[in-house]
């Protein structure tokens, strides 16, 4: 299981330079790349977004980037420039100021003194975008799964927890005939008193048959057991994308449970029932970072 947030950074050399990478991954129900790419980077942006196209599935995700440190050659100087603007400074001071200080750095005003070297070639530098984007990504991944065993692993103990309450559920019908029985008897027997009428116990058992009939959850028993069963193979490691099939159940899982709260009231299922929507919000809230 991968989780849908995630965070990795790849640095690559790039001449003198570096490119440096940063991948983020936050949830969206359908995979949405952006990519932003700064220092003379924007025309490699798509690069980056077809790289994480290829090994990303689902989310939001962000990608940016940067060159720390120059993307040419080594830096020279131009000397004749450098020569020339100092020899023109050194004749207005003499005009203006003679025998005043005229320190170097002076020269740094003038324009293009300095020159880069070769820039790195087109082929070379989307080549090393594209490997300091997959490498990113590829962190990203490694932070995905990381996060997505955890989830596995609290979304197994939910599970696991839902699995439980519904067999006690199961307990507490198995005997919710009698109670029906013994409570209907209790009513009636307390309606007839003083009237000299008698109970009919065929008459009894026919409204308590019908009782029961209405609060049979069996089915939904049954059914709450076999998803919470599929929801167990999902969690099973190597098993991926899980998250929209994982909705899906969850959302089954959440109409047998209510169906069980209208047709069970007995205070103990209630109870029960209380618990497993507890429960199932909780793994509802994990799921939506299920990737």
């Amino acid at each position: 299981m991968l989780s849908m947030t995630g965070y990795g950074s790849a640095r690559v050399k790039a001449g003198p330079g570096v490119i440096a990478i940063e991948a983020r991954a936050v949830n969206h129900r359908f995979l949405d790349v952006r990519a932003r790419l700064w220092g003379g980077l924007g025309d490699y942006a798509v690069v980056a977004e077809e790289v994480a196209k290829r090994l990303l599935e689902r989310g939001r995700v962000e990608i940016t980037g940067r060159m720390e440190g120059a993307a040419g050659g080594a830096v020279a100087l131009d000397r004749e420039r450098a020569a020339s603007a100092l020899s023109q400074l050194r004749a207005l001071r003499d005009e203006l100021a003679p025998g005043e200080a005229l320190p170097l750095s002076l020269l740094t005003a003038v324009p293009d003194l300095f020159t880069a070297g070769a820039p790195v070639a087109d082929d070379t530098m989307r080549g090393t975008v594209e490997r300091a984007a997959r490498q990113a990504c590829e962190a990203l991944l490694a932070m995905r799964r990381v996060e997505g065993d955890a989830l596995a692993a609290d979304l197994g103990a939910r599970n696991a927890r839902l699995m439980a309450l519904g067999a006690e559920i199961t307990t507490h019908t198995t005997v919710l005939v009698d109670k029906l029985r013994t409570r209907l008897r209790a009513r009636i027997t307390a309606l007839l008193e003083g009237t000299g009428a008698t109970l009919d116990g065929g008459r009894l058992e026919q409204e308590v048959a019908v009782l029961a009939d209405r609060a049979d959850v069996s089915e939904e028993l049954t059914r709450l057991c076999s998803h919470c069963e599929q929801i167990a193979q999902l969690l099973a490691p190597g098993t991926q994308p899980v998250g929209r099939r994982l909705e899906f159940l969850l959302q089954e899982v959440g109409r047998e449970i209510n169906t069980l709260g209208s047709k069970v009231t007995e205070l103990a299922v209630t109870r029960l029932v209380v618990d497993l929507k507890t429960e199932l919000e909780r793994m509802r809230e994990q799921a939506q970072n299920v990737l």
